[in-house]
């Protein structure tokens, strides 16, 4: 047992001589730079929920995105949204009425204080999508007439600015919550007294993947 342990820390300080004789050898070749001062790649799929209110009635939403991100300052990516409203444009109170629609586009936003574990972008989101209705089967109405008058949907072209604080857990995970306020174009639903989607939502989200892609530290060698 004595012979072991004297053996496994003899082979421990070999170990530890021989790293050091390798390190000052390696520092005679090279210079070791901070990756930091570096531009530095990242790319992520990002996940987010929202609320918000159309003619006072609640919206929920669901969004993914995959962005590049740029040197920490800034991500260029495609974004898809889906969102919900139950809205009572029947009056017959066993028609269950659905606003429903699906956007899809591109997703840009520029990161201040990138460095710090808490950062502020703005994001900005441009396309178009669709916005409809569904409603229930009901003895009150054919289904014929549902069909025809309420099951009607309109093209959609989304502009939707925000501001979003992140926080950086690690290298390859973020969460982000913020306001943002949609714009679109005009609808027209039969029996909607909606005629835009216009309106604020907050939101929170989980972004994973790999936002500095590049190592720590890296040499070069000094004859370069």
């Amino acid at each position: 047992m004595l012979n072991t342990t004297v053996q496994f820390i003899l082979l421990l300080l070999f170990l530890h001589f021989g790293l050091q004789l390798k390190a000052q050898k390696d520092s005679k070749d090279y210079i070791e730079f901070n990756d930091r001062k570096n531009v530095v790649h990242g790319v992520y799929l990002g996940v987010t929920g929202h609320y918000g209110e159309l003619k006072g009635i609640s919206t929920y939403g669901v969004g993914i995105k995959f962005a590049y991100v740029a040197n920490r300052k800034f991500e260029v990516g495609l974004a898809a949204n889906v969102l919900q409203s139950d809205q009572e444009f029947i009056t017959v109170v066993d028609i269950d009425n659905k606003l429903i629609g699906a956007y899809l586009g591109a997703h840009l936003e520029p990161i201040f204080f990138s460095k710090k574990r808490l950062n502020l972008s703005v994001p900005l989101f441009v396309g178009f999508g669709g916005i409809g209705y569904t409603t229930g089967n009901s003895d009150d109405f054919s289904e014929e007439f549902i069909d025809r008058e309420f099951e009607n949907v309109n093209n959609i072209y989304v502009i939707e600015p925000g501001v979003s604080v992140l926080f950086n857990i690690s290298r390859y995970l973020q969460l982000e919550a913020g306001v943002k306020y949609r714009f679109t174009n005009k609808i027209d639903l039969a029996t909607s007294p909606i005629t835009r989607l216009n309106g604020f939502s907050t939101g929170i989200g989980i972004k994973v993947g790999i936002f500095n892609m590049g190592r720590n530290r890296y040499k070069k060698n000094i004859s370069e």
